[in-house]
């Protein structure tokens, strides 16, 4: 009987062992697998896997407490996104006479009132003001005056005379 519960003893005993060096393995497995995600240095990896393997769980801890916080992969799509942010920000026009942020169809910059783009005489597609012809529908934007000479256009918009009140509406001056 003696010699069965010696028997017992040795298979929890080598069942523990086991399991203890597979949780060693596996944690020190973990912290290099993580830390080539954390760095780039190939060298990083395997000195975190030697920490973590001579002092195993307070190499663990030590590890946990000094790597990095995000890894390569979160750092790259942040930067993505920084990136597109930036872009979005650099691709909106900007009114080059106030520098005021201005919508891509806006023909007069509200602010200032700075002619932006115009329109196409034939089919009304937005040109920029320098274009001389309409990539929409091909038509000339060149119209000669009667003497033959080519206008120019103001780049300010004038704005428009308000309409007058009609009679109905003004208030009576007199009194009763």
């Amino acid at each position: 009987m003696a010699e069965s519960l010696n028997d017992i003893f040795l298979v929890a005993f080598v069942f523990m062992a086991v399991v203890i060096a597979a949780f060693w393995l596996a944690i020190v497995i973990w912290a290099s697998r993580d830390m080539r995600m954390r760095s780039r240095d190939p060298l990083v990896p395997i000195l975190v896997g030697i920490l973590v393997f001579l002092l195993n769980l307070p190499g663990l801890l030590i590890y946990v407490l000094l790597r990095p916080r995000e890894t390569l992969s979160e750092i790259y799509e942040r930067s993505l996104e920084e990136e597109a942010l930036l872009q979005e920000i650099e691709e909106r026009p900007s009114c080059p006479g106030c520098s005021q942020r201005v919508q891509r169809d806006w023909q007069a910059c509200p602010h200032c009132h700075h002619r932006l783009k115009k329109a196409c005489a034939h089919c009304g597609y937005l040109l920029e003001l320098p274009w001389n012809i309409c990539p929409h529908c091909a038509s000339s934007q060149i119209n000669p005056t009667s003497d033959g000479s080519i206008p120019t256009s103001s780049r300010h918009v004038q704005p428009a005379e308000p309409a007058p009140i009609d009679a109905r509406w003004v208030a009576s001056q007199e009194l009763d």
